[in-house]
């Protein structure tokens, strides 16, 4: 029997904490480049329903290098936990996953206990030495079940009826994720979140953005085109980027980023066929390497890539040197 465990742990403290790691090899090409992740930082998944955010989480949980995963399902249709499993995780994902559930039609206790429950998971395996990917989905509906526990205690309800104690609750679950002790592991966070009608600024998208250190965004739009994991790069940030991308990358990201951002913002006269070819060289450039660089970022479900992979893919398809 090992030792019991608080549900409710504190994060250790912060000048006792080591610093985030070396970049993680996530095995998504679009995340791996564009928005590159280390050990122990805590990234948000900002996504509408149905847009892919279980299959993205399912292809990291298959992919990934860390040593284990442990992933939450809060407030999951029940339909969806098997499949998750069998299909999108399989016999390969599930060999080093913990998965924890809680779904939709559980009391609102189990829901937010499930969220505290992942994350001591997540601890026991941190304090033991190991890098730990931890994955929950959502956050949202833990905010939904903190929000309706304090309605029903009498707390005022604030913006969009979420009660004051969902914004001191989601830090103090948050902050549990990150680095270790010197000397112990580091659980890696992937928390996504529900923003409802699409909207990035609604109370709890907005509070995790605040706290986490990047997030990447999902959009229908993008879903629509066919194009899957349905990441907009260019509203995608990791707060640890840019000290870990080795120096001779820097000039080929910064290149592919400058091009997607140009048809992005020319795209509407592109499509109308306003845009004389010739009127601008760089749009130019833009127009000819854009369907190279959406199939770049696009992946299919069993595909795995690493990080050095994609460099040189990106370099390759930019006709630069990776010097």
């Amino acid at each position: 029997g090992g030792e019991p465990r608080r549900l409710r742990s504190p994060p250790p403290a912060a000048g006792e904490r080591g610093r985030v790691g070396p970049p993680l090899d996530l095995g998504i090409r679009a995340l791996n480049t564009f928005v590159t992740c280390c050990e122990g930082q805590r990234m948000g998944i900002f996504a509408g329903s149905g847009v892919g955010k279980s299959v993205l989480m399912s292809m990291i949980a298959r992919n990934m290098a860390a040593d284990v995963a442990v992933i939450g399902l809060i407030g999951e249709r029940g339909r969806e936990v098997q499949e998750f499993i069998e299909d999108d995780l399989g016999p390969e994902g599930l060999a080093r996953s913990v998965v924890v559930v809680a779904t939709s039609d559980e009391s609102v206790l189990m829901r937010r206990q499930a969220a505290y429950l992942t994350m001591t998971v997540a601890e026991y395996f941190r304090d033991a030495g190991r890098n730990v990917m931890c994955m929950m989905d959502s956050v949202t509906r833990f905010a939904m079940a903190q929000r309706e526990i304090g309605l029903s205690i009498g707390e005022p309800p604030t913006s969009k009826g979420y009660t004051p104690t969902v914004f001191t609750e989601l830090p103090k679950l948050l902050e549990r994720a990150g680095p270790g002790r010197p000397g112990s592991g580091s659980i890696t966070g992937l928390f996504t979140v529900l923003v409802e009608g699409d909207n990035h600024n609604e109370p709890v998208a907005d509070a995790v953005r605040g706290i986490l250190d990047g997030h990447i965004v999902m959009e229908r739009a993008i879903a629509e085109r066919g194009r899957y994991p349905a990441i907009n790069v260019l509203k995608s940030v990791s707060r640890t980027m840019p000290r870990c991308v080795p120096e001779p990358v820097q000039p080929v990201l910064r290149k592919a980023r400058a091009l997607m951002a140009t048809y992005s913002d020319m795209e509407e006269l592109i499509r109308l066929g306003a845009y004389r070819r010739g009127s601008d060289p760089v749009v130019d450039e833009a127009i000819f390497r854009h369907d190279r660089l959406e199939t770049f970022l696009g992946q299919s479900k069993g595909d795995a890539s690493t990080i050095a992979e994609g460099y040189s893919e990106l370099a390759n398809l930019l006709e630069m040197t990776l010097a």
